[in-house]
């Protein structure tokens, strides 16, 4: 593989692209510390970004304020970097609901999450690429600068073995527990293993891949590989380097240090507490941290283990917690897109956290020490930087004012220029836009309508579905699959008209919309701020019959702003297509199921069955066998919903590959499942 970053395009820089690429290289390679790249929506800023990434030939962290923008993101970088290391590091929780306790209710909310194992996959692929390959990108959201386990104690605990070397079976798998692998003989999955005689199997938890290590007495006689389903050899490998199956790993030495430093802690804040009389809040911490410390000394891992990072990484109280922003080498590049939210995310998740955090120890949940697992402030960030770009359509003040360099792209390679932006007054407002969808819908064109509230947002979608429009509202307390899942659909003209807040603006790529639609846009607040108008009327600028309309009684300063703005980029797009003889067309995008990447695998396997006509009999065969597991298991659970679901998808991927529909197991059930699911089939 390529240690080199090499840009993979089907098409050429255009427009302000070679110029603006060109001065961000020349500042990263002069040293500046920081520089902004002003990119109008549709001006190709990810692929600028790729571009100075070759350029510069930096490993690079590229940071968005949210998972569905980090995975479109990761899915284009994959594209333009198809041999080098592209990783996704994003929070693994499906749900996450933090520890919390509300003092005046007397209410304890325990820690509740739901992990994704495919995401957890990502993030170990993601930090073992940075510690083994200089050609490395990840994209990631502001949760990296959450907590994370050491780097020294990570790379400590790594095991690098190679065929021919002398070792000691058994020494080997006291490692592999030591790094927090679970021997299973039944059922290997990620982050377990097995020994068979003379050969050890084990699954990395950044893989889906069975390394298979074979011993002759005391010496490494062969390292394969082979397909986890199917048992089909893949390869063979001179060496194998074996990282740690978590990122909070520690040392067996400094583990013992940190035990004691946690029963030293919880001896001088029960002695507080009994001074204090608070004796329910003393009995409380010693019945949770003697069970941690317990856990922590048999098997060296704990629920909450997180709660104790600094005594197992042997930082002082208030010190800056390790991140993976820690596990970049010293001379690296940072991207902050859409930075005019992204930062105010990093600077706003430390106070948030800590807040959460004091209550606990104040009531005896947690150790003091439990603060110190925490995100990063924004001071501690900015001390982790090496050199950034901030990219945004709309930089504030402090990029601007942070950055040695501004670089402008308003010019698209495709010849599109900014929407024109109407202002019509509110009176007859929905009779005036309802005929604009019409307009559209017949050339099957796409609309957005942008209100204030979530009530404004529900009701105009129940009216225009009763004036015979189709149509579908997002916001918030949609599930963030079913988003990605609605704004697909959007794409693909399963309805025209979608209604939304402020989950219409920053980084959504919808070429198919021809207008937006912007109510109150005269009342003054945060989503009616010129930031925010500027980047919604940016969601008309994929298309060429793109066009705003605002619909205002008065105009404000922020409107007045925003549409100057527009204007002046207008005005030197026409000017620059008028000299070079360009003809403006609308982007041709493919329309991209980005829950391929963060969803495929979250309980489901639809996304998968869909494709299997695309994929290679044996591949479709080996998903086949997986979903027949998964069936047979949630019957043995008496999960007969789940099962006849899972049963649903396995006739599907029969039929696509010619199977027989009729089959349902081709390996051994208990009867009892079987009739069970039989009789799910019949019904």
């Amino acid at each position: 593989m390529s240690r080199h970053f090499k840009l993979v395009a089907p098409y050429a820089l255009a427009g302000d692209q070679p110029a603006a690429t060109e001065a961000l290289a020349l500042g990263v390679q002069r040293g500046d510390r920081a520089q902004t790249l002003l990119g109008v929506t549709g001006s190709g800023k990810t692929m600028a970004m790729a571009r100075v990434v070759e350029l510069v030939q930096k490993p690079t962290l590229v940071l968005c304020h949210n998972k569905t923008l980090a995975a479109q993101l990761c899915a284009e970088f994959r594209d333009f970097f198809p041999n080098n290391a592209v990783e996704y590091f994003v929070s693994y929780f499906d749900y996450y609901q933090p520890e919390a306790y509300v003092a005046h209710t007397d209410t304890y909310i325990e820690k509740d999450s739901s992990v994704n194992d495919e995401i957890e996959r990502l993030r170990h692929s993601a930090t073992q690429s940075l510690l083994t390959r200089p050609d490395t990108l990840i994209v990631a959201s502001v949760s990296c600068i959450y907590g994370l386990g050491s780097p020294s104690d990570y790379i400590e605990l790594s095991l690098r073995i190679k065929v021919g070397e002398e070792m000691d079976r058994d020494k080997l798998l006291r490692r592999l527990v030591d790094m927090q692998y679970r021997r299973n003989d039944l059922n290997l999955v990620r982050g377990t293993f097995r020994v068979r005689g003379d050969t050890l199997e084990f699954v990395g938890v950044d893989e889906e891949l069975v390394h298979r290590i074979e011993f002759f007495g005391e010496e490494i006689e062969r390292i394969s590989v082979v397909n986890i389903v199917t048992g089909e050899f893949v390869e063979t490998k001179d060496e194998l380097m074996i990282f740690p199956a978590k990122h909070f790993i520690t040392p067996e030495e400094k583990l013992r240090r940190a035990l004691d430093g946690i029963e030293t802690e919880l001896q001088d804040r029960l002695t507080l507490f009994r001074e204090n009389g608070k004796l329910l809040e003393a009995q409380r911490l010693e019945m949770r941290t003697r069970y941690d410390l317990e856990m922590l000394r048999e098997v060296g891992y704990c629920n909450g283990v997180e709660n104790y990072s600094r005594h197992l990484a042997g930082r002082e109280a208030g010190s800056t917690p390790w991140c993976l922003l820690d596990f970049f080498p010293k001379d690296w590049l940072l991207f902050v897109d859409e930075s005019h939210v992204t930062l105010p995310q990093v600077h706003g998740m430390h106070g948030g956290d800590r807040s959460r955090k004091q209550i606990l120890v104040e009531h005896g949940f947690r150790l003091p020490s439990a603060i110190d697992n925490r995100p990063l402030t924004f001071d501690e960030f900015q001390d982790h930087l090496n050199q950034v770009v901030y990219v945004s359509a709309t930089p504030s003040t402090y990029e601007i004012g942070k950055s040695q360099q501004l670089v402008e792209m308003i010019i698209r390679p495709t010849g599109l220029v900014d929407p024109e932006v109407d202002v019509r007054p509110t009176k007859n407002q929905i009779d005036d836009l309802m005929e604009e969808i019409r307009l559209r819908a017949q050339r099957g064109e796409r609309v957005l309508v942008t209100t204030l509230t979530k009530k404004m947002a529900e009701d105009l979608t129940d009216f225009l579905l009763e004036m015979g429009f189709r149509v579908r509202y997002l916001h918030s307390e949609v599930d963030t699959l079913e988003r990605i899942a609605i704004l697909r659909d959007l794409r693909n003209g399963l309805f025209d008209v979608l209604v939304g807040i402020n989950l219409l603006r920053e980084g959504l790529d919808l070429p198919e919309v021809s207008l937006v639609g912007i109510l109150d846009a005269d009342k003054e607040g945060y989503l009616r701020s010129g930031t925010s108008l500027i980047q919604t009327i940016g969601r008309a600028a994929r298309n060429v019959e793109g066009k705003v309309i605002m619909y205002a009684d008065v105009v404000t300063e922020s409107m007045a702003r925003a549409i100057g703005e527009t204007k002046r980029r207008r005005e030197r797009q026409v000017e620059f297509n008028t000299e070079h003889g360009i003809e403006p067309r609308s982007i041709r995008k493919e329309v991209r199921d980005i829950l391929e990447l963060i969803g495929a695998r979250e309980g489901n396997t639809t996304a998968a069955a869909i494709k299997a006509a695309k994929l290679p009999r044996e591949v479709a065969m080996a998903m086949v066998v997986d979903l027949e597991k998964q069936m047979r298991l949630a019957a043995s659970n008496l999960e007969f919903e789940k099962a006849a679901a899972l049963r649903d998808e396995l006739l599907e991927l029969r039929r696509q590959i010619g199977g027989n529909e009729s089959v349902l197991f081709q390996g051994k059930a208990p009867k009892v499942f079987q009739d069970a699911l039989k009789e799910l089939v019949g019904r």
